[in-house]
């Protein structure tokens, strides 16, 4: 007889008997593995309508565009290498890296800071550490 477990608050009544529990466990280990790829595919099939196979492969298919699954899974590992060179170095630490290059170009300082104060998904206290890099000789 499988006896259930309750966790948290008893008077929440969550209860999850041990087999979901494992379950549970051997998905989370696998996500872990694959990562922030693996956030985006669950995020993928969570929003999808579908369920089982044809969700994930409707994901891959949305994911990959016009080059369809294996697009998605070249998408998803090109953002799992991605995600670990940002992890690895930081994100203030490429983001100057893009700036010396954009330098490097011969790109204006004025321009490199008009495209820094116009790009949308940066904080502003990035934004500014980025703009007092940019006017360091």
């Amino acid at each position: 007889m499988v006896r259930p477990v309750v966790f948290g608050n008893p008077n929440d009544r969550v209860i999850y008997s041990f087999t979901e529990l494992v379950i549970m466990d051997e998905l989370v280990n696998k996500l872990a593995g694959l990562g922030v790829a693996g956030l985006v595919l669950v995020g993928l099939v969570a929003t999808s309508s579908y369920v089982g196979a044809v969700a994930i492969t409707t994901s891959l298919a949305f994911l990959g565009g016009p080059f369809g699954m294996i697009g998605g899974a070249v998408a998803l590992t090109l953002i799992a290498a991605i995600s670990s060179v940002i992890a690895k170095f930081g994100v203030e630490a490429l983001a100057r890296a893009v700036v010396t290059q954009l330098r490097e170009n011969g790109r204006s300082e004025a321009s490199i800071i008009q495209e820094i104060n116009n790009f949308p998904m940066i904080t502003n206290g990035l934004r500014s550490q980025l703009r007092e890099y940019v006017r360091q000789p």
